[in-house]
């Protein structure tokens, strides 16, 4: 069956947001040279996730775009999550390349086997592993968000979190839903993955507009009102007063000479 035209490249138009989505945030943390408020865990849930999404989209058989954007998922998390490491924990630079290694290897491996099991499992007309995998991703990608929703309640701000990065993969996540609806049949399973996260991460637009952008713009209209000194107005007794002329006998007595009879 040939895959629909509108399918590819929304799709494709999903992938690569989800592609580039996470590199604002590496670079603000590598700018700044910390981790403060990004959620370690966060960013492990998320390479988790992208284990039984990737297992989901390729034993459905979408296209190529969405078979191939959770293994970037995967990696561009882990790559986070070495910065945590790094400039949160001060893990060295091998450590921190030691972790992120083991890491892809033992989900790669494990993403390999259950490719193959559930291709199995799907030729003998058994639905429920693969609905499990897409359950298990879409807990995943929530629990990763939630995580951030517990920092922004105990702070009552979001901190640490780009929100370059937020609007990236929420458009990541409407691009792949829309793919998803164009397909050859509407998966349902597939709707509740990028559905779920993209409205998350519209509660965390919703928390940036309440705890961060409403206080900075009061802080900024409070700079701009003292800014503007007042200017005090003293009463004059007519609008020449300033150009009067001092008269003969103030001269006189200001400067001391005699008066003359």
């Amino acid at each position: 069956m040939d895959i629909p035209v509108a399918e590819n490249v929304l799709g494709t138009l999903g992938a690569v947001c989800w592609s580039i989505q996470l590199l604002p945030q590496i670079i603000i943390n590598y700018r700044r040279h910390n981790t403060e408020g990004l959620q370690g865990s966060m960013m492990l849930l998320w390479a988790a996730a992208g284990v039984p999404l990737g297992v989901y989209n390729i034993v459905e058989e979408f296209n190529i775009a969405l078979r191939i954007q959770p293994q970037i998922l995967t990696v561009l998390s882990l790559v986070t999550w070495s910065q945590c490491l790094y400039y949160g924990k001060r893990y060295s630079v091998t450590k921190c390349i030691a972790a992120v290694v083991s890491l892809i290897l033992v989900l790669g491996g494990i993403e390999t086997g259950l490719i193959f099991a559930l291709k199995e499992a799907k030729s003998q007309h058994l639905r429920w592993p693969l609905i499990l995998m897409a359950v298990l991703s879409a807990c995943l990608l929530a629990a990763g968000v939630l995580r951030h929703y517990w920092d922004i309640y105990v702070h009552r701000t979001v901190r640490g979190i780009s929100f370059f990065f937020v609007g990236i993969d929420a458009a990541g996540d409407v691009f792949s839903l829309l793919s998803v609806l164009f397909g050859p049949t509407i998966d349902i399973l597939g709707i509740v993955i990028y559905g779920t996260e993209f409205v998350l991460w519209l509660g965390i637009f919703a928390c940036g507009g309440v705890f961060n952008l409403l206080p900075w713009l009061k802080t900024r209209s409070k700079r701009v009102e003292t800014s503007q000194e007042p200017v005090s107005l003293h009463p004059m007794p007519s609008s020449t007063s300033v150009f009067r002329t001092a008269s003969a006998s103030e001269v006189v007595e200001r400067r001391g000479w005699p008066r003359v009879r």
